[in-house]
């Protein structure tokens, strides 16, 4: 035990030293990344409001023949890795890497605010949940294309949260599911909006209503 009148801050660095030795020794060679990749750009607000009138109004199709294993993903992104590592790159800060491995660093769970520091209890998740765009057009896709929807990082289609609250969405669109957190209303509907756009997916009356009404929490 360190003694009483050690500074916390030194405590702290010495822990993360001692952290970085184990995984050297182990054989990892361990990276820091200090600054994030960017990540898609926020939606102006009248731009959503515009898409969201264009796209399609229809009943929601049902779930039938309906399997993750259709959208296949994480795709591999060569030296072990996959996009999963590259959405925890994105979305996280200080990330250390082993590889292109993501080991540690600290993400904050747009959903519900939660601060994580394990990659391992961060989930990537599809913000079109992969069974609504099922039911909303991708029953028609072919597998290559759904493995595209399923691994898209060029639009705001993944995002890293809590495990708790991607649970808790499930495979709801807004008009049943909002994030905790409502100040994230505005972006979360306009990132909604700009995936169906991009994937031409159809949207029911509720869930466009709801993107709506989400939408005049912009200011």
């Amino acid at each position: 035990m360190p003694p009483r009148n050690t500074p916390h801050w030194t405590i702290r660095l010495t822990g993360a030293l001692l952290s970085l030795s184990a995984l050297t020794a182990a054989g990892c060679e361990v990276t820091v990344t200090e600054k994030p990749a960017g990540k898609p750009a926020t939606r102006n607000p009248a731009d959503a409001r515009a898409a969201l009138n264009k796209l399609t109004v229809a009943k929601s199709g049902t779930m039938r023949g309906y399997s993750r294993d259709k959208f296949p993903h994480w795709r591999d992104t060569g030296d072990n890795c996959d996009v999963r590592d590259t959405v925890l790159k994105r979305d996280g800060t200080k990330v250390k890497v082993s590889g292109c491995n993501v080991v540690a660093g600290t993400w904050v769970s747009a959903y519900d605010g939660l601060k994580l520091t394990d990659p391992a209890k961060v989930d990537i998740d599809h913000m079109v949940p992969l069974a609504n765009a099922w039911r909303s057009g991708a029953s028609s896709w072919t597998t290559d294309k759904r493995g595209e929807f399923a691994n898209d990082i060029e639009e705001p289609q993944l995002i890293a949260v809590s495990a708790a609250s991607n649970r808790s969405k499930g495979d709801q669109d807004p008009s049943t599911w909002k994030p905790e957190r409502t100040g994230t209303w505005c972006q979360y509907a306009a990132d909604w909006v700009a995936v169906k756009t991009r994937w031409k997916l159809t949207v029911t009356s509720a869930e466009k209503s709801a993107l709506a009404d989400m939408l005049e929490n912009c200011r």
